[in-house]
């Protein structure tokens, strides 16, 4: 392979956004770590497994977008593989055929160094398959839930429900109903970076019938509603902080608080998409940060 082609395939896969997968990850096996439940082993399958879905989400996005007109001249996200020529759609179809194998033998070897159960491993099964489906069908096929406006709950249910409760489940055997508190901070944070990639798009999207949940709401309660992205997100973290004996490090999340109010404050004063381009980012970056501190404070507690 190629230093160039090796770049193309780089960039389809958005490294940029990988974080989002590692920070629900590294959330769960925090939380399960605190009930002196952890698996390095099963860290690091969860994390490959939750990298190989997002990366086949990423190659879905740029085959689905292309193929519908939608990653066009007038969007102001960075150009995609099919869009610029460098990869045809029938090659990227067989890269997400080989992601979706991959993704089977990661997922299987985690399920089945997690489990002896029979219907713990079934439930695991179809939970994977389901996260598989819904990778693909965010904007590809007929009816993409992506452009109907069902993005950002799937992005809460597999970034922070299922991710983070999930890893907790494979780690712990057992789930607590406190950590679906965790979960929703880090899902509500996902959430945060796809709504600042639909705001940024919204006039693009709206043109091409991509009727995400910021289309059907409008860029000022689009930009209202990233506020109360942020703030629930920090307030879900401090009430799971405030039922726990997790001491003071248990709030060593708030260290991101003041980069949170910036970063909202930032998108509310943003005038239109151009602003905004650079603030995808900030967003990622905001997110892995918060996770950090709060797995880093539940492990020394």
């Amino acid at each position: 392979m190629s230093a160039s082609t090796f770049k193309t395939w780089l960039d389809a896969a958005r490294p940029k956004t990988l974080p989002l997968a590692i920070a629900c990850i590294l959330c769960g096996s925090a939380v399960a770590a605190q009930t002196s439940q952890f698996s390095i082993t099963l860290t690091v399958l969860a994390l490959v497994t939750a990298l190989l879905l997002q990366i086949l989400s990423n190659l879905a996005n740029d085959y689905g977008d292309a193929i519908k007109g939608t990653d066009n001249d007038d969007r102001l996200g960075p150009k995609r593989a099919i869009q610029q020529g460098l990869v045809t759609p029938a090659t990227m179809k067989k890269a997400m055929i080989l992601n979706v194998v991959l993704t089977i033998v990661v997922g299987a070897a985690l399920v089945l160094t997690a489990f002896d159960k029979t219907a713990d491993i079934l439930s695991f099964i179809g939970l994977g398959a389901l996260a598989i489906v819904a990778a693909i069908c965010y904007t590809v096929g007929n009816k993409p839930y992506g452009y109907k406006g069902l993005g950002d709950l799937s992005v809460l249910i597999f970034f922070g429900w299922l991710g983070v409760a999930g890893t907790y489940y494979l780690q712990a055997g057992t789930l607590n109903s406190v950590v679906l508190l965790p979960a929703t901070a880090c899902g509500l944070l996902a959430v945060g970076v796809l709504n600042i990639n639909n705001l940024r798009d919204i006039d693009n999207d709206r043109a091409c019938g991509k009727h995400t949940l910021v289309v059907r709401m409008g860029p000022k309660w689009g930009r209202a509603y990233h506020q109360v992205l942020l703030a629930t997100a920090f307030a879900s973290f401090a009430l799971f902080s405030l039922l726990q004996p997790v001491g003071w490090s248990g709030w060593l999340f708030l260290l991101a608080l003041p980069l949170a109010a910036k970063h909202g404050l930032a998108v509310w004063q943003s005038p239109d998409g151009e602003t905004l381009r650079p603030m995808m980012g900030d967003i990622v970056k905001l997110a892995l940060l918060t996770n950090v501190l709060f797995a880093a404070g539940i492990l020394i507690s």
